[in-house]
């Protein structure tokens, strides 16, 4: 099998043990003679796989015990319609700070619920820093979209939102750095980027923000509900729980967070550098506000593009296409990309430029 490196922003790249592990257990999960895929999730050993997977996640992010959590499907997306459901009522206020696509579309849903007042950054390139006094004074909750996975940006320090809870998506770069849950008030991140494979949502809610839904809200848009039946009140997404617990235990034997930081900080340095120090690719990203995880750039051509994306390709490097809204090209370095993976990125990019200077096809 050739080496592939993929840089796809999600569904990612997974540590090459994990999958392994997957593998080997395949067809008999822990001498159950069952695959994981088989097991009902009534039984004992999801049980111990679900617990497993919270006390990891709990262990790995340091949650303070008045902190749930909950395992869910529909994605990030899902959680668009269930934050207001919950926190936000007809005629009351939230805040959202609009920095990418993918805070636009929780906006969207936002406003089915209630009202929305939108903070929107001069430019998609950076991030401004906020203070409590940027936001409504009965604001029920502050929203932001904390790494950006189109537009490459990230916060450079998280908005101090005083007493108003702070609700944080961070899909594309939960478990990459060091973080202080207890300045939010729900953290929720789909696992295709980070996490494992796609079909399960993580959702880190402080009590005080569960039970507040009305009693028209639906049984499986209501937090309380999760809560009360231990994730479990319908068949959950049991593989991809499964999945998601042997990352947690790879990123838990690999130095935790502050080992996936270091690494993570390497990698993203690499590739900026190279972009940086190139005649030929750019990054329009302020430098505090670039992302760790996704990293857009281009050449000044539409064709140039094309060719190295088709030459990407052929050489190994798979999924490296922008998003169509930005265009050129875009790594995810996710934290089960190796750096080895970057490295030959960049000494790819290197020789391409070269190629291309001296007129080679």
């Amino acid at each position: 099998m050739k080496t592939v490196y993929n840089f796809s922003a999600g569904p990612a790249v997974l540590p090459k043990p994990v999958l392994e592990k997957v593998q080997s257990e395949l067809l008999d999960y822990e001498g159950t003679g069952m695959s994981v895929m088989e097991l009902s999730h009534r039984s004992g050993a999801f049980q111990e796989i679900i617990d497993g997977a919270e006390t990891l996640l709990r262990e790995l992010l340091r949650i303070p015990d008045d902190y749930h959590v909950l395992f869910m499907q529909g994605g990030a997306s899902l959680q668009f319609s269930m934050i207001p459901l919950n926190v936000l009522g007809p005629g009351q206020t939230a805040d959202y700070i609009v920095t990418g696509s993918w805070s636009k579309k929780a906006v969207k849903e936002a406003e089915k619920v209630g009202e929305v007042r939108t903070h929107l950054p001069e430019s998609q390139q950076s991030i401004p820093q906020f203070s409590r006094d940027d936001f409504s004074k009965d604001a029920r909750y502050v929203h932001i979209t904390s790494n950006n996975t189109i537009e490459g940006t990230r916060f450079n320090g998280y908005p101090d939102t005083g007493d108003i809870p702070l609700i944080a998506d961070m899909s594309s770069h939960i478990l990459s750095e060091e973080l202080d849950v207890s300045k939010f008030g729900l953290i929720y991140a789909g696992a295709q980027k980070n996490l494992g494979p796609s079909g399960v949502t993580v959702a880190i809610i402080r009590k005080d923000l569960v039970g507040r839904a009305p009693e028209h809200c639906p049984a499986l848009l209501d937090y309380e509900t999760y809560v009360k039946h231990g994730s479990l009140f319908n068949t959950p997404p049991t593989f991809a729980i499964y999945v998601l617990k042997l990352v947690l235990q790879w990123v838990k034997e690999n130095g935790g967070l502050e080992g996936m930081e270091a690494r993570n900080r390497e990698k993203a340095e690499l590739l900026y550098s190279a972009i940086d120090h190139s005649g030929l690719f750019s990054n329009p990203v302020l430098p505090e506000n670039r992302s760790l995880m996704n990293i857009p750039f281009t050449a000044d051509s539409d064709e140039v593009n094309a060719r190295f994306l088709k030459e990407a390709k052929e050489a190994g490097f798979e999924f490296l296409k922008g998003h169509r809204s930005v265009g050129g090209m875009r790594a995810s370095i996710y934290n089960a990309m190796p750096l080895q993976g970057v490295k030959e990125l960049v000494d790819f990019m290197n020789n391409f430029e070269r190629e291309l200077s001296e007129g080679g096809s």
